[in-house]
């Protein structure tokens, strides 16, 4: 019986403490477009561009593609940038309008777009190297 009791006001203390916590985010939760979300937003289409070009680099050889992985690379550096100046100023949490979650997001969309430049540079020099290795045989 001392168990069941026990067990009882640990359920209570842990969802009255939920409670509290769920009135104090309420209150700041912000729905919408705010200028924060706006500024974050842009570091995640920045970094989307970065995606879909190096995507674009790494799926065709081309004579293009080392200019699209450069510009793929670089596009992602900014996306990263834009992501991390945005998160280092906004003092703001998760919920409260000021645009966290998407510089977050914009960090790793930014990233993969530098990663996706980075091996389509990779695969472009390997096969300029195969290509020279086959033409001195």
């Amino acid at each position: 019986m001392k168990n069941i009791l026990n067990v009882c006001q640990i359920l209570f203390l842990i969802s009255a403490s939920t409670a509290i916590y769920a009135q104090d985010t309420a209150k700041a939760v912000v729905y919408g477009m705010t200028s924060g979300r706006v500024k974050s937003l842009v570091g995640v289409v920045v970094g989307l561009v970065s995606v879909i070009v190096g995507g674009s680099a790494l799926s065709r050889s081309s004579n293009r593609a080392q200019t699209k992985a450069i510009v793929a690379s670089v596009l992602g550096l900014i996306g990263i940038v834009l992501g991390l100046v945005h998160l280092s100023n906004n003092p703001g949490n998760f919920g409260t309008g000021g645009g966290r979650a998407g510089a977050i997001v914009a960090i790793v969309v930014g990233l993969t777009g530098m990663i996706l430049g980075g091996l389509a540079l990779v695969r472009k020099k390997r096969n300029a190297n195969e290509v020279r290795n086959i033409k001195g045989q």
